[in-house]
């Protein structure tokens, strides 16, 4: 049950990367606006891990798994935990892009949290916390894709732009 619920943790967390290029690829025949939420909304993830990683060395918070063999060393700290907060900032970022999808990347957050109290690396606050830092900033990306919209649409202009951007 443990390897299953790491593996079904990674495995999500990759298909979010996999969900954010078809994303990607919707919004190039889309409006501007959307594109740029389109390409805001993963740098939002990436801010939200880093954002992590500040957090579990400020907390240094052990993990529950400590006395089991194959549990992260010591100095991989359990708060917040990074795949909930990869996971809920990918959920919350598609779900603005993309609802269908997003409701569905929801659903899957909510599974990698699940997994990893199970796989027993995270406190159910670890991933609690993840989800709500992920989500949390994943919301900046709303008004961030807003003040980007004009350089998306200038972008789509050229003809290198149009290429990435769409038209």
């Amino acid at each position: 049950m443990v390897e299953i619920a790491h593996i079904a943790a990674e495995v999500i967390i990759g298909g979010f990367v996999l969900a954010y290029l078809v994303v990607w690829w919707l919004a190039r025949r889309q409006s501007a606006a959307r594109m740029s939420l389109a390409v805001v909304a993963p740098l939002m993830v990436a801010v939200a891990y880093l954002v992590s990683e500040v957090l579990k060395v400020l907390f240094q918070e052990e993990r529950p798994c400590r006395g089991v063999v194959g549990c992260p060393e010591v100095g991989d700290w359990s708060f917040p935990s990074n795949h909930a907060t990869i996971a809920g900032a990918a959920a919350v970022g598609l779900l603005l892009v993309h609802r269908v999808m997003g409701v569905v990347a929801v659903a899957l957050a909510i599974l990698v949290a699940v997994a990893r109290v199970v796989e027993g690396v995270h406190y159910p606050h670890d991933v609690l916390a993840g989800l709500l830092l992920g989500a949390g900033l994943a919301f900046v990306a709303g008004p961030l894709a807003r003040v980007m919209t004009p350089v998306v649409a200038r972008l789509r202009a050229r003809s290198g732009g149009a290429l990435l951007l769409g038209r």
